[in-house]
């Protein structure tokens, strides 16, 4: 009777080694091809950090140089000419016109690149979803140039009648007061931007809500969650932290657009407090704008200017770090 209870009880179960034993054996790998991959993992990363300071050491040199000889407050100067004797430049103008536009940009494509991430993967069929994202996906690789031909030639002229709206009805406010002409202004290139990093967020977004956990969805439907409620109790907490870094994807594009801002924006050197009228600049924009005609200090100059703009960029995605990681224990990834 024990014999046979002894051949039928089941062999006890392996031990399964833990994430503390694996990064143990990752650290102590002794296989010649687990070897070569950490050093070439570790390089990849130790040379990222090293051409990052390269190219802050770079900017800051030839900042360092341009400024020095600045006659102007570079933080402050509503001016930019650098080919006089007594050179004045500064980046008021260029910091608020590139903030403005990238803050304008991510108002309009955030909530449409969520909705639209929404709707592919959790109310579409299958049929329909497939055509779409393949289309999104198509706009993301659209050069910027072709945006910036679209935005002047299509987009520009089309604005009039939104225009001549939000200053019948909001003009008022200061921000929408428009006294005519082309709509070569910053809530145009906010469009044209919102536009260009839609796709960006979009696609990050949709992967993210794709890998929400099917069991959490599943137990909200048990607890008698409408579809909406499911998203709202599962999809959204568990894919914020992705949706905040999908815009911080789409934040860099705006902050850093060239060609596409060149091509629709009017610019010049004064601070407007309506969004509707021409005028403004923004860091990039000057920087390809003016670059070709610039001597060895103009060029300097501008190499400052590019400067604050790594350096606002950096301050971004510090901060999209630190939201991600306050968030992390509603995210639900560790669920």
């Amino acid at each position: 009777m024990d014999i046979t209870t002894k051949n039928t009880q089941a062999p006890p179960p392996t031990p399964q080694p833990s994430v503390a034993q694996h990064k143990r054996n990752a650290r102590g790998a002794t296989r010649p091809g687990d070897r070569i991959f950490l050093g070439l993992a570790r390089g990849s990363g130790i040379f990222l950090l090293v051409i990052m300071a390269a190219i802050a050491v770079f900017l800051t040199w030839r900042a360092a140089v341009a400024i020095s000889k600045d006659e102007g407050n570079f933080l402050t100067t509503f001016e930019w000419n650098t080919a006089g004797n007594e050179p004045v430049f500064g980046i008021a103008v260029l910091a608020y016109g590139t903030i403005v536009s990238s803050i304008i940009a991510m108002a309009i494509a955030v909530p449409i690149a969520v909705a639209i991430a929404l709707f592919l993967t959790h109310y579409a069929p299958r049929r329909l979803s497939g055509p779409i994202a393949y289309v999104i996906d198509l706009l993301a690789a659209v050069p910027s140039i072709v945006y910036g031909l679209w935005g002047a030639l299509i987009l520009v002229p089309h604005m009039d009648g939104l225009f001549g709206w939000l200053n019948d009805y909001f003009s008022w406010t200061g921000l929408f007061d428009w006294e005519g002409g082309p709509a070569r202004s910053m809530l145009t290139v906010g469009i044209l931007l919102a536009i260009m990093i839609l796709p960006i967020i979009t696609n990050v977004s949709r992967e993210v809500f794709r890998q929400v956990p099917q069991t959490h969805e599943e137990a909200a439907l048990a607890l008698g969650a409408t579809r909406w409620e499911v998203i709202r109790m599962a999809v959204i907490p568990f894919g914020r932290s992705g949706v905040i870094s999908a815009s911080m994807l789409g934040l860099g594009r705006a902050l850093g657009e060239t060609m596409a801002v060149a091509t629709v924006l009017s610019p010049d050197f004064l601070i407007h407090g309506s969004l509707l009228n021409p005028g403004g600049g923004t860091f990039a924009q000057n920087i390809a704008s003016k670059f070709g005609e610039a001597d060895e200090f103009g060029r300097d100059a501008l190499i400052a200017s590019g400067l604050v703009l790594f350096v606002i960029t950096l301050l971004v995605n510090g901060a999209a770090r630190m939201i991600i990681a306050r968030r992390k224990e509603y995210s639900g990834a560790n669920a």
